[in-house]
């Protein structure tokens, strides 16, 4: 189980540096705007997200 964490780890930190390494001022830009959201915009778009992925796995699996 440990190691299929570590290739979702490893996975995750490639997605997450495409758009970065692609768009790098529109990456900036998004951030910025993320920053200016309140507490309960970003603890809802963390729950979709969440959401979101458990049921591609779920599908997926």
């Amino acid at each position: 189980m440990w190691q299929e964490f570590g290739i979702a780890l490893c996975l995750m930190l490639v997605l997450e540096g495409v758009l970065p390494f692609l768009y790098p001022r529109r990456w900036r830009d998004a951030l910025a705007q993320l920053v200016q959201l309140s507490d309960r915009q970003l603890r809802l778009m963390g729950l979709a997200s969440m959401l979101l992925g458990t049921a591609l796995l779920y599908l997926l699996h």
